[in-house]
């Protein structure tokens, strides 16, 4: 049987793509493997969002058919979406390009380049890819579902819209039959993304009720019915946690609040990319906000959920960016204080409004605010996390590390990696876990995907150092 191994770069609407293609492979006559150098194909799914990503997939093309020269190499994800025949044209190194608008026709493609045919292959983007996704690429207990697709904000730095196309969206039958599949399969954490969940629903509405007895009579926005959808598998599943990311600022749905304060499954977490706190910068970003409008949404949600934790994002160095424009920004993080934020570089991509803008800003001085407003969220981090200590947690184990030297001077301690509700996989802080592990019922608890109680003893920078106190849910793994 043809041998597949995944190459994964980018973002997790990226990883459920490489899930969604281990599927349809695994049930077509291929079989995948984690181990790169038994495989005949390696697939790479790249990113294209940003030049450093670019970057590093293109990178990635050279050092895997040098480190593999006998497999054949094909390139999937973003870049090859969004720059296929270039990648085709002028990197003679690979034997095919995928882009992702139609998935499923991986099969087809792969056994036409096993077959011995270098080829280039794009579809149009115009429905949500979806099927079986036998083997997830988070770590045990944790994964992803992807409920709408694209993006129609068309923010004037984003190059979304140009690979991934318009926003469209799932029905709700189909993503409450993925997330209860996923529940039967012992998944105790599900992450909602897209490239903006508050845009779910909209451009083809009708679409998300399809096959579904539920109607809209009140006018609520179709994230707060699926919300309300999902929140009733509480009473079908016992302890599970749903977590929603991606959220523009612009149009946030304030409805789904209540129905996260009266849900025991979702976490009160929200990513809201606001990406600046100047306003003649979030207008020239095409976004219709103002840093005062995001102020009082952000003091809307903390009035419904006191205990949130908000995660959001900064571009700095966007063509325009003052020293004052800057300033105000920095202003506008110590006064919404999210527990979290990422701050990134402008990247200067092809084909957006954003790319012809004057007054840009040199990359020195841009690296020089990413510093500062990383300075001041790590204080802001740290002083969150400081409520934590003293009380006792749900963490979800991600690694076991146990009686590493180079982590603890006592043989008999052990060590795990997890994390608590108020961390995202891959971007927020994590909570180290301290058990026993001369103890033989501790190191039965502490595995991967287990949810164990922890008693928090101390912070650790942007992290949790916590004692182990008993078994949550023991998923058998």
């Amino acid at each position: 049987m043809t041998s597949f191994f995944i190459d994964q770069h980018g973002c997790a609407k990226n990883q459920t793509d490489a899930e969604l293609i281990i599927g349809y492979l695994s049930e077509n006559g291929f079989s995948h493997t984690f181990d790169a150098d038994s495989a005949d194909f390696i697939l790479i799914n790249s990113c294209g969002f940003i030049e450093s990503a670019k970057k590093e997939s293109i990178d990635s093309i050279y050092q895997i058919k040098n480190a593999y020269p006998n497999a054949k190499v094909i390139l999937t994800g973003c870049l090859a979406e969004r720059y296929a025949q270039l990648m085709f044209d002028s990197i003679p190194e690979l034997d095919g390009v995928f882009g992702n608008g139609n998935l499923a026709e991986v099969v087809s493609f792969m056994k036409s380049v096993e077959a011995g045919n270098r080829s280039v292959k794009t579809y149009e983007q115009k429905d949500v890819c979806s099927g079986k996704r036998p083997v997830l690429l988070n770590f045990p207990g944790s994964a992803y579902v992807k409920i709408t697709e694209g993006c129609s904000n068309y923010c004037s730095f984003c190059a979304i819209p140009l690979i991934r196309g318009e926003v469209r969206s799932r029905t709700i039958v189909e993503i409450i039959a993925e997330i209860k599949d996923l529940l039967k399969k012992n998944i105790y954490e599900i992450n909602l993304i897209g490239q903006d969940l508050a845009a779910y629903g909209t451009g083809k509405s009708d679409d998300v009720l399809k096959d579904s007895d539920l109607k809209n009579s009140e006018n609520k926005s179709y994230l707060s019915l699926l919300f309300s959808e999902i929140a009733k598998l509480e009473s079908e599943f016992d302890d599970f946690i749903v977590r929603p990311l991606y959220i523009h600022p612009d149009h946030f749905n304030l409805d789904i609040l209540p129905i996260i304060k009266n849900s025991k499954c979702f976490v009160p977490y929200f990513d809201i990319p606001f990406q600046s706190g100047d306003d003649q910068i979030i207008k020239s970003m095409n976004r219709v906000g103002t840093s005062e409008k995001y102020i009082e949404l952000v003091k809307n949600i903390k009035s419904e959920l006191p205990n949130v934790a908000l995660r959001t994002t900064f571009l700095v160095g966007f063509p325009g960016e003052t020293d004052k424009s800057f300033e105000n920004t920095c202003n506008f993080l110590k006064e919404i204080k999210p527990m979290w934020s990422g701050c990134f570089s402008y990247s200067r991509e092809e084909n957006t409004p954003a790319y012809n803008m004057k007054k840009r800003v040199s990359s020195k001085v841009a690296d020089k605010r990413v510093g500062k407003l990383q300075e001041i969220q790590q204080n802001l981090t740290e002083n969150d996390l400081k409520c934590y200590v003293g009380l006792e947690l749900s963490v979800i184990i991600e690694e076991v590390i146990q009686n590493n030297p180079d982590f603890t001077e006592d043989a008999s301690e052990g060590l795990a990696i997890g994390r608590a509700w108020f961390q995202a996989p891959d971007v927020d802080g994590c909570v180290v876990v301290r058990y026993d592990c001369d103890d033989p019922n501790q190191i039965k608890c502490i595995k991967p995907g287990n949810v164990i109680r922890v008693k928090v003893l101390a912070t650790s920078g942007v992290d949790l150092d916590s004692r182990f106190l008993k078994i949550q849910k023991d998923f058998g793994r």
